[in-house]
């Protein structure tokens, strides 16, 4: 059964579910894969925290993950990609595996063509280096916007969080189209309100965007209906948590 440690935010919670059903070959439901959710929306703002301006999620996050243990739970997924800066910590209390969804978004970009790929995210998920680290091991490199403009992105992200769908579409669009303008074979949609403003972008950009929500839905069907062999290293790999990091 598939847990979801969900409820940052619940829209992008949503929007991953039904990938999740999109992305499943079934004739009728007991063909798909059966879900504990829990859309916690009361872990504190992740950005906040990294900033040194909020609360630490850690403690909320672990506590749903119990929940989703005690559900049943014998995978886990993390619909939300600033979050994963505390994916090792979070592995370390449990010996159920934690799809990744930088991993997720790496197993389908190496499909692609090129070698450079643009990131839009949160300003934690690129301070923190959250995609380049995995991506430079298979020889992708990333490009994120500069300042400024990662400060429409931020703008934009927290416009999908208020349901003001139109005007963040518009904002996120143009900074996805500046990252293929400076030479990006393809755009990673690395926050996952990302994906929600852009859903209905056609034409070009429509072929270079990369949805991470999508992939980490493909990788979590793949394990739970065992077409994908479950790799156990990240379970050794993740050290006990350190103090929380800070990208002021």
């Amino acid at each position: 059964m598939l847990g979801v440690l969900g409820g940052m935010g619940p829209m992008a919670t949503v929007d991953f579910m039904a990938k999740v059903v999109r992305n499943t070959a079934a004739a009728c439901d007991q063909d798909h894969i059966p879900m504990v959710v829990c859309s916690a929306a009361n872990i504190p703002d992740r950005n906040a925290a990294l900033r040194g301006e909020g609360a630490d999620p850690l403690p909320a996050m672990r506590d749903t993950l119990r929940r989703l243990e005690a559900a049943g739970a014998t995978y886990i997924a993390i619909p939300c990609n600033t979050a994963h800066l505390w994916h090792c910590a979070l592995q370390y209390e449990t010996p159920i595996l934690i799809l990744h969804i930088v991993d997720a978004v790496t197993f389908e970009l190496t499909s692609r063509q090129g070698d450079r790929v643009g990131v839009l995210g949160t300003t934690s998920t690129i301070e923190g280096r959250l995609y380049q680290e995995r991506l430079s091991q298979k020889g992708l490199s990333c490009r994120a916007p500069d300042a400024a403009a990662q400060e429409e992105v931020m703008r934009g992200i927290r416009l999908v969080k208020a349901g003001q769908l139109a005007e963040a579409t518009e904002i996120l669009r143009a900074q996805a189209e500046a990252l293929v303008a400076a030479g990006c074979g393809e755009v990673v949609m690395a926050c996952t309100e990302i994906p929600v403003a852009l859903a209905a972008v056609e034409g070009e950009l429509r072929t270079k965007l990369v949805d991470a929500t999508e992939a980490l839905a493909r990788a979590c069907v793949r394990v739970c209906k065992a077409e994908a062999p479950v790799s156990t290293s990240a379970l050794a790999a993740c050290p006990p948590p350190g103090p929380l990091p800070v990208f002021a």
